[in-house]
């Protein structure tokens, strides 16, 4: 086994078959980066809404922000739990996130209400193909931690998408 963090497993006694948890990792790995890019997005959002509904959108983006910290958390935790590393840094993210990059230059509610909604849906699309990614691959508790953010991720886009309506 070479040892870049992708391949590299740490022994555990885990019972899913060393390959599953090698496969799990790396797929994981992938949401993590999808994660901590949609978590950026809802601070850039908080930080730099402006205009007439600047306080309940200022405030929302930071809920979302919150819950999405622990969705990140979920995953590189269970990356670990696996043997694996969890590969989290701003480069690796950089270089991996499928979501689209964040407009620096919005300002308006609606603007940031546009944006952040693509992200959350473009993110939850994501974690919905990763649970039947973990349930080909017969990971139960994988699946299970990708059900629980997707409905989180649901909820959030519902709060969002209301102010579009």
């Amino acid at each position: 086994m070479t040892t870049t963090a992708s391949t590299k497993l740490y022994p555990t006694k885990n019972s899913l078959p060393e390959a599953t948890r090698l496969e799990v990792a790396g797929l994981l790995n992938q949401r993590l980066a999808d994660c901590i890019d949609l978590q950026a997005q809802c601070k850039q959002a908080h930080w730099n809404v402006k205009g007439p509904t600047f306080i309940a959108l200022h405030k929302l983006f930071d809920e979302i922000n919150e819950d999405v910290e622990e969705y990140v958390d979920l995953i590189a935790e269970r990356i670990v739990q696996l043997g694996g590393i969890a590969e989290g840094t701003v480069g690796v993210v950089a270089e991996r996130s499928t979501l689209i990059d964040y407009p620096l230059t919005l300002s308006t509610g609606a603007e940031h209400v546009a944006a952040l909604s693509d992200a959350l849906a473009a993110f939850g699309r994501a974690a919905r193909v990763g649970i039947e990614e973990m349930n080909d691959l017969e990971d139960a508790d994988s699946a299970d931690i990708l059900t629980e953010i997707s409905r989180g991720v649901d909820k959030w886009l519902w709060f969002v998408e209301a102010h579009q309506q």
